[in-house]
């Protein structure tokens, strides 16, 4: 659940926020999120999954962090 990703790379910066139920996760991610129903997705264009983050807020903080655009999915 602490895999590094560069965020610094080439192309379009728009990112997709979604949420995401935890029991559809792998085990390890399940043991790790705790008592939470669901987390939220990261994910490029392409829709490879950037990052899984606790919530929507802090989905939407980190991609401005790294001069991303965040859109919510619903």
């Amino acid at each position: 659940m602490n895999t590094p990703y560069d965020f610094k790379t080439e192309g379009d910066r728009i990112v997709y926020v979604k949420a995401v139920d935890v029991a559809k996760l792998p085990h390890e991610v399940r043991a790790q999120a705790g008592d939470v129903d669901h987390l939220y997705a990261v994910h490029d264009s392409d829709g490879q999954q950037l990052a899984l983050v606790a919530d929507r807020k802090l989905a939407f903080v980190l991609a401005r962090q790294h001069d991303l655009s965040p859109v919510a999915v619903h």
